[in-house]
């Protein structure tokens, strides 16, 4: 049996990991930031020695565009120093490195969705400190899978549960019809990292719900599904609840998955229902 220590369990994709593990066999070591410091490099290594993990899966991280700008210094130290110290002790221990990475490595100005050939041009705080993890993942170790994701919502904070308790407490809430981008199950997020990590099909990956919509249309879709009752109001990504300081595309395209068969994701409708009601929050005829 496979060992793997996920760093960042208690986040949305590690708890998704957790979840999912048990349809694999997999034996599962977590920490989280009060667990083990991953920019210490002694208690990475001792961490590491003692436990041997086959695969280490780094979810961990600064996430917030806000802290981030804040806060540099700190978001470059676990960004990136901490993939770092994870890639180093995975490539010491003979083992596989998978590193959890953003759309928020490219600019969001292309009109197209960006695939993994794009050219990064991070252009906050949070998307340059995730793309130097990136960048020390595949100077350390060859043996890496790194995962761009995107718009991902689960056991958590994250937009649906931000826009239904908004939409519950609001009389309008603006969302806005200029921010593109794919929203993605961390349910299905994590059966594809559990499903690559035991492969040898290293390299960068995009792995998003298929389809593209808006922030406004992926609102209307909650709102379809769970019949919730509210007002939202379609305005540009400046004057928007949730997306003013995102880049305006946030679209991956899995291209890569696209020339392989190594994995298929349903479309993102699918699976926000799907997690809608596994939630209880779907709407049934006759209720």
């Amino acid at each position: 049996m496979q060992k793997i220590w996920v760093c960042g369990s208690r986040g949305q994709i590690g708890t998704a990991i957790n979840d999912m593990a048990g349809r694999f066999e997999f034996e599962i070591i977590n920490t989280d930031m009060d667990d083990l410091n991953i920019t210490n490099m002694k208690e990475v290594f001792n961490f590491g020695e003692k436990n041997r993990p086959d695969i280490i899966i780094n979810c961990a991280g600064i996430t917030s565009v806000e802290q981030c700008e804040e806060e540099p210094r700190e978001a470059f130290k676990v960004n990136a120093l901490g993939a770092r110290n994870l890639s180093i002790i995975a490539k010491k221990l003979g083992g596989k490195f998978v590193q959890i990475s953003t759309d928020d490595v490219f600019d969001g100005r292309s009109e197209k969705p960006y695939n993994e050939f794009s050219s990064t041009n991070p252009k906050t705080i949070y998307g340059k400190s995730k793309l130097a993890g990136e960048h020390y993942v595949k100077e350390f170790i060859n043996e890496h899978f790194i995962i761009r994701s995107t718009w991902v919502y689960g056991k958590g904070d994250n937009f649906v549960m931000d826009f239904l308790e908004k939409i519950h407490t609001r009389k309008v809430v603006s969302i806005a019809t200029d921010h593109y981008g794919s929203p993605t199950n961390a349910n299905e997020l994590a059966k594809f990292i559990l499903h690559l990590a035991c492969t040898n099909e290293y390299g960068t990956y995009h792995a998003t719900n298929q389809g593209i919509c808006s922030r406004y249309d992926f609102a209307k879709e909650i709102l379809r599904l769970t019949g919730k009752k509210g007002r939202i109001k379609a305005v540009p990504k400046e004057q928007s609840d949730f997306s003013a300081v995102r880049p305006a595309n946030a679209a991956l395209e899995n291209f890569i998955l696209s020339l392989t068969d190594i994995y298929n994701f349903p479309n993102w409708e699918q699976s926000l229902a799907e997690y809608l009601e596994e939630g209880g929050m779907i709407a049934h005829e006759g209720k």
